[in-house]
């Protein structure tokens, strides 16, 4: 190769590494959202959750898809790794090919050779094989280790501070199954607050709800890897949280009033925030054809169960009311669904309701019975069983 054409493999190897480190620290040091469309993480997670999500797209829903999509999260990151590891080290063995020759070659030698000796000094393995030649390449070498054992630091100080923000934000979903059943229904979701036997339970919930939704805006912004980590049970997840909260506080607004409804205000914008600005870092445009998640049946069925609740949605306005709010957030939360294969919570549930915590392998004999006494039927029969957890308990 000529000399022209050893040094543009030069330039074209420090820009690699230029732009590995910036992706590096846009991705994990950088506590804020980056609008710029070409990165290469935004790349790699394109090119990895793509085939992922068709596969996952190919079984059937329930509990085995969702432990298939529950392995990207984590194995994505460790690929991502791998992924700058490897640009880094063709990157300084395209420096060190294009300028200085390895002391240890005699005569013509391979692109290869660069790549292992590139590989062993960023990686920190220090074989001695190979040598560079005395002057800069020796501090391209030593620059290079630097390198190496920096990013093996900072994988290190990353994964606490990502599995600590994932921490917090499964508490509340989990938390959910309690307040609001499984999976979690606005309806229900309002009815075992409003009907608790306290004053002020609801704000209080709506509260809580708000400063959760506040945390999954600014660690989802800042580290968007934690949207492909999925919850515990298959239907779980920050999603379904989010609508649940949603459509709980649109309920309230369209159909109360006085501090239960300032209440849900507030918890409404920064989860209506929360939905739009994390479909926007996925640069996911709200479906126009999101499907009617509230048809008339559901929510005449609903207007009958919210009086004893004094939640009126029987008036035009109210009606009127809630089907603004609606629209405000349903586009965005119905596309990050279809994106992430996490399907979206129901208004009221379609039968008597069991939660997780009332049900095991061991104890289906006392889940009929505690169903009957805590959440019974309306027309006094046995709740159905609804998740695949569920039944395999029965099958087991």
């Amino acid at each position: 190769m000529s000399h022209a054409g050893l040094l543009a493999v030069a330039a074209a190897g420090a820009a690699l590494i230029l732009a590995v480190l910036w992706d590096g620290f846009e991705t994990i040091v950088l506590p804020r959202r980056v609008t710029r469309r070409l990165r290469l993480t935004r790349l790699v997670y394109r090119l990895l959750w793509q085939p992922w999500r068709w596969l996952a797209g190919r079984i059937a829903e329930g509990q085995r898809r969702d432990n298939v999509l529950a392995y990207f999260g984590p194995l994505s990151f460790l690929l991502l790794l791998g992924f700058w590891i490897t640009v880094l080290i063709v990157g300084f063995a395209a420096i060190m090919w294009g300028l200085w020759p390895l002391t240890a070659l005699q005569g013509p030698h391979s692109f290869g050779q660069y790549l292992y000796f590139s590989g062993t000094t960023l990686l920190t393995l220090g074989l001695g094989d190979v040598l560079p030649a005395p002057g800069p390449a020796r501090v391209l070498a030593v620059l290079e280790a630097g390198t190496g054992f920096g990013f093996l630091a900072l994988m290190i100080s990353y994964l606490p501070m990502l599995y600590q923000a994932f921490s917090r934000r499964e508490v509340s979903v989990s938390l959910l199954d309690a307040r609001a059943g499984s999976p979690p229904t606005a309806l229900e979701f309002l009815r075992r607050h409003l009907l608790a036997g306290h004053p002020g339970v609801m704000e209080q919930a709506l509260r809580e709800w708000e400063r959760w939704s506040a945390e999954l805006l600014e660690s989802h912004l800042s580290y968007p890897i934690l949207a492909y980590f999925r919850s515990q049970h298959e239907h779980q997840s920050w999603l379904t949280a989010l609508t649940t909260v949603l459509d709980a506080s649109a309920l309230v607004v369209a159909g109360s009033d006085g501090p239960r409804k300032a209440a849900a205000q507030f918890t409404f914008a920064i989860a209506r925030h929360a939905a739009v600005d994390l479909s926007q870092i996925f640069l996911l445009d709200p479906t126009c054809d999101a499907g009617n998640r509230l048809p008339a049946s559901t929510l005449e069925r609903m207007q009958s169960r919210m009086g004893e609740l004094d939640v009126h949605i029987s008036e035009h306005l109210a009606i009127r009311k809630l089907s603004e709010m609606r629209s405000m957030y349903e586009p965005y939360v119905q596309t990050m669904a279809d994106f992430f294969l996490m399907p979206l919570p129901d208004w009221m549930p379609a039968a008597a309701v069991v939660d997780d915590w009332q049900t095991s392998p061991q104890g289906v004999a006392i889940l009929h019975a505690s169903s009957r006494s805590v959440h019974p039927a309306e027309d006094g029969s046995t709740p159905a069983v609804h998740s695949t957890n569920r039944v395999q308990a029965k099958e087991q």
